[in-house]
């Protein structure tokens, strides 16, 4: 009886769904799936210890899950290409903020995919370019989707709240 109300449900829904919805295209479309216990683990061990290195800077974390082949698929200018891509990156940015610390408040696994929302927190006491900090607070959000393949990270595309960074370090103003 249930299955045959759910089966309703959906012919209801199909139905009534406005016509405008199907002009809306979708390049990727990733609908969260049951997946095997193994492939769900080694992903979530790969994304942690993906994190642990971002909290740490410990780049053996990073080395255990990046693949030879992974792509940054929103690169930054300046940012190498390729698995030492995040390496550069922590390195940096870990010269203005020494302290950096990233605690993942979200962390959704679909398939090979997995969607992370994080806070970076420090201090910044260090130089970023020309600027060199006070020891004011750092405190800024940022999203990654990876896509873990075997354990690895093949993939990243990532947006981090840069006007609330560069704001906080007093590179940028933000006019009231």
């Amino acid at each position: 009886m249930h299955e045959w109300l759910a089966r309703a449900a959906v012919a209801v829904a199909l139905i009534s769904t406005p016509a405008f919805a199907d002009e809306v295209e979708i390049d990727d479309l990733v609908v969260a799936k049951t997946i095997p216990a193994a492939q769900r683990d080694a992903t979530v061990k790969a994304a942690k210890a993906f994190y642990h290195f971002w909290n740490t800077g410990d780049e053996a974390s990073l080395k255990s899950v990046i693949s030879p082949n992974f792509t940054d698929h929103t690169l930054p200018p300046g940012r190498p290409q390729g698995p030492e891509g995040p390496a550069f990156a922590s390195k940096n940015f870990r010269t203005a903020v020494p302290d950096l610390s990233v605690e993942v408040r979200k962390m959704i696994v679909a398939g090979d995919y997995v969607t992370v929302h994080m806070d970076f927190r420090g201090h910044f006491t260090g130089t970023f370019g020309k600027p060199k900090g006070q020891g004011q607070a750092i405190d800024f959000i940022a999203t990654d989707l990876l896509k873990v393949t075997n354990g690895r990270i093949t993939d990243n595309w990532h947006i981090e709240d840069n006007l609330t960074l560069l704001t906080q370090m007093g590179v940028a103003k933000v006019e009231q």
